[in-house]
């Protein structure tokens, strides 16, 4: 990168989670990567819908600048970061030059993976989401999924209308897109067979790495490092010369 551009990685958040998650990952990608997390909108202004997300996050990327970029999502992010990917296919718009996505299975989703939002009452989100019961109301953790259950309810709604917007057939044909799949050693929600379901979304190549931790891997310092590799390698495919026909 002699000219000084950096790679701007994108990265989307899980469920309930904030861009805090990314605070950390400037000091660990590397050199010429730029970290740029992405915020969905919270609260009264949540997000629920595949057209609502799109209206919200497509602009940035429509009028982005020149030179590659990376989109990294982890968990419903990783949702997010391929809705985004496919609808910019769709539109003839640039994509990102690499979609990396972590501890998601790819859609769509079997229907017993995730609660159903819209019809469960707030007693049976919280008795799925805490266990089956095995967080206690009165516990701290029960506590917490009680405060953020709008949050959480929130954030499950938009992951089934994803989900359930992945089963349209896309009028541009199946994406070029490389993907990486990033899976934890010990997640039993998202193992490294995901990268099989993948690889079904792109007829561009796909990659798995797998990181020595559980679901929220993207704490650690061993996936921006992972990442900022990537993004270099990214960097310097989309510099390589095009040879003449």
């Amino acid at each position: 990168m002699s000219d000084g551009r950096s790679v701007q990685l994108h990265c989307f958040a899980h469920s309930e989670g904030g861009v805090s998650v990314f605070e950390h990952w400037a000091a660990n990608t590397g050199a010429g990567v730029e970290v740029k997390p992405v915020p969905l909108p919270r609260g009264a202004r949540a997000v629920t819908t595949r057209e609502a997300l799109l209206a919200e996050l497509l602009p940035r990327f429509t009028a982005s600048g020149p030179g590659p970029y990376v989109f990294y999502g982890h968990g419903l992010g990783a949702m997010v970061a391929f809705t985004v990917t496919r609808a910019l296919h769709e539109a003839g718009l640039p994509g990102p030059a690499l979609l990396a996505v972590g501890a998601c299975p790819a859609p769509p989703h079997a229907p017993a993976a995730l609660p159903d939002a819209r019809g469960a009452t707030d007693a049976e989100l919280l008795d799925i989401l805490g266990g089956k019961g095995a967080v206690p109301a009165t516990s701290d953790e029960g506590i917490w999924l009680q405060a953020m259950l709008p949050v959480l309810r929130a954030d499950l709604e938009l992951a089934q209308a994803l989900d359930e917007g992945a089963r349209t057939p896309c009028a541009a044909g199946p994406l070029r897109t490389p993907i990486l799949v990033v899976a934890a050693q010990g997640n039993p929600l998202a193992p490294a067979t995901i990268a099989d379901g993948w690889q079904q979304w792109t007829e561009g190549p796909s990659w798995l790495r797998t990181v020595p931790d559980r679901h929220f891997f993207a704490r650690s310092r061993s996936l921006p490092r992972l990442l900022g590799r990537a993004c270099r390698v990214a960097d310097r495919v989309t510099r390589a010369p095009v040879p003449a026909a």
